[in-house]
């Protein structure tokens, strides 16, 4: 009988023979995915990428993770989905915990608004305002990072809806009580 090499050679070019095809396949569903997204909601996401801070993938994964915002009524809504929303730790007058967000909701969008919040900083008007004004109260940067982020879902749920592009100008017409 004879050996045909090391036998854990062969199952290690096996298993990477393996991988290879599911990537190729897993690869085939993503084209497919997008270009059906790109058909279906081509005018939402055209709209989203107007707004500063948010590119083509996040604007895509927007679309997809929301169902092209169509599973929500408010932009509040949205931010609860998203886990960016704060929680008050509070029992009675004995425990008076921090505030935080809730993390409770999309992990992935949630770190992708993350990233997208950076260049929002420095790109979309609203978003610096808000950054800067909480770092003026003395509050750390990352919780100004995280109402950046807030701020960025309800600009897009706002653009989603409205079927308007972004303007740097425009304020709402709605009274306020």
């Amino acid at each position: 009988m004879a050996v045909l090499g090391n036998p854990c050679k062969v199952v290690v070019s096996s298993i990477k023979r393996s991988l290879k095809q599911v990537q190729k396949e897993i690869k085939l569903i993503e084209d497919k995915l997008l270009a059906l997204v790109k058909q279906v909601h081509h005018d939402v996401l055209t709209r989203l990428k107007s707004i500063p801070g948010i590119g083509e993938k996040t604007a895509f994964m927007l679309v997809v993770l929301t169902d092209g915002f169509e599973r929500f009524k408010s932009g509040s809504e949205l931010c609860s989905y998203a886990g960016l929303i704060p929680i008050i730790r509070q029992s009675g007058t004995s425990i008076n915990g921090r505030s935080r967000i809730s993390k409770i909701g999309n992990q992935k969008l949630r770190n992708l608004l993350f990233m997208c919040s950076f260049n929002a900083c420095k790109y979309n008007k609203a978003c610096k305002a808000i950054y800067d004004r909480i770092v003026a109260k003395g509050k750390s940067k990352k919780l100004a990072l995280i109402a950046v982020c807030n701020k960025l879902l309800k600009q897009a749920f706002a653009i989603a809806k409205s079927g308007l592009i972004y303007d740097d100008g425009y304020r709402s017409v709605l009274v306020r009580n």
